[in-house]
């Protein structure tokens, strides 16, 4: 059995001085630290002056896009899309995909990041790098029958996820139809009732640009939310990403399907110059989960920034200081995600993933500590994370990536010598 000693934070609150044991893949009991004692604990993590979180779940990504940092900068989202990304996307070669979704997921796993929700081509070579990385990843091969993508068949999002189905403790394959725009009705109602047979996440990308939203309703009549409505995805299993074009109509829709909008304030900021009405989705009962979305426009796999946007550009989007508080936010980096994923996670309690992390707040920052939720949120790096436990196993501490042997120095060395 292995223990982590410190202060335990999640959504219901937080205690300091406690052990949290784990036995095998699932946390055993949450004790007052000097209660360790009672079990066989031959391993034990942190001390005084650590943060005991539950995994960050990065909950919308596209890891391997790290290859395409710094590309495209400070364009509109149609134009970054078919003048950059899509350009990029058809040079890419199974190798690397490979090595660049290493590199994405590396970033993230080091930055606290337990679990990442991955929407992309080459989804085989994503699940294979996620499994020997140890992060747990939800891995969707992404399709389109709208667009001339070749990488983007849809027969390919069946077939991967029949490969994968059942087949790694870690690795999870959903569905990922790309957008509503680029999807026919056809082809999402066929995901949808292929998703009712095999009871599959379905993870979409909505409402993420005017574009969007227009060609839908010259194309069908309906709004985004309308269209994921008559296609029969629009349920608990729904995850959709963005939504920033929503309307108060679509809110309330949504809102009452049960499933989860994932909130990407920072790459939306930077490539629309707004957020989705998130605010009134969480006051009518959505779900909310947060997503890095990818290293290219974001720049970084840091969840911890991630919070830190979503509360500030909340407040300014609403003009109201009295949204989207720490708490909140901390809430959806956590416990939104793994509703989101169907997990038993986000909460540090008996019966529970053991998907962990262990913050080092022996740092100014963290002074004087009366308020975790807010140095979480406002104060923490991803830098800050020492320890990252997935299923019961440590696979990452200081710097050293544990299953490939290898630090995150090494990792750049390789690639920039490539």
């Amino acid at each position: 059995m292995k223990a982590l000693v410190g202060t335990v934070v999640d959504w219901e609150g937080f205690r300091e001085n406690i052990a949290v044991v784990i036995d095998g893949s699932v946390i055993r009991d949450v004790v007052p630290a000097d209660g360790i004692r009672q079990y066989d604990v031959d391993e034990v993590y942190g001390g005084k002056g650590f943060l005991i979180l539950p995994g960050l779940v990065n909950a919308h990504t596209h890891v391997a896009m790290a290859k395409f940092r710094g590309l495209g900068e400070d364009v509109p989202i149609e134009r970054w899309l078919s003048d950059v990304i899509w350009p990029a996307e058809l040079e890419w070669t199974r190798e690397e995909i490979r090595r660049w979704a290493l590199i994405g997921m590396a970033e993230a796993l080091s930055n606290g990041s337990t679990t990442v929700n991955d929407h992309y081509f080459f989804a085989d070579e994503i699940a294979k790098t996620a499994r020997e990385l140890g992060i747990r990843a939800f891995v969707g091969q992404t399709v389109m029958d709208l667009v001339d993508f070749p990488i983007a068949e849809p027969a390919e999002g069946f077939r991967f996820f029949k490969r994968w189905e059942g087949r790694d403790e870690l690795v999870t394959p959903i569905l990922a139809p790309h957008a509503t725009n680029t999807v026919s009705l056809e082809l999402m109602r066929e995901i949808g009732e292929f998703a009712r047979e095999r009871n599959a996440l379905v993870h979409v990308h909505l409402s993420q640009s005017r574009s969007e939203v227009r060609e839908v309703k010259q194309r069908y009549g309906l709004s985004p939310v309308e269209y994921l409505q008559r296609a029969g995805v629009l349920h608990e299993n729904l995850i959709g990403v963005h939504g920033i074009y929503l309307d108060d109509s679509e809110v309330s829709l949504y809102s009452k399907s049960g499933a989860t909008l994932v909130h990407c304030s920072l790459s939306m900021a930077k490539l629309e110059g707004r957020i989705a009405p998130i605010i009134e989705l969480f006051e009518n009962g959505t779900n909310i989960a947060l997503g890095n979305d990818s290293p290219n426009p974001v720049g970084l796999m840091d969840m911890f920034t991630e919070m830190r946007f979503a509360a500030v550009l909340n407040k300014v989007w609403r003009k109201r200081t009295d949204v989207a508080s720490a708490r909140d936010v901390f809430r959806w980096a956590t416990l939104g995600g793994a509703m989101a994923l169907k997990l038993k996670a986000g909460l540090i309690k008996p019966g529970y993933l053991a998907d962990l992390i262990l913050l080092n707040a022996r740092k100014p920052q963290f002074l004087p500590g009366e308020n975790p939720y807010s140095h979480i949120v406002y104060s923490a790096r991803g830098s800050d994370v020492e320890m990252v436990m997935v299923n019961g196993e440590v696979v990452y501490k200081n710097g050293i990536l544990l299953k490939l042997g290898k630090t995150l120095e090494e990792l750049w060395e390789e690639v920039m010598l490539s």
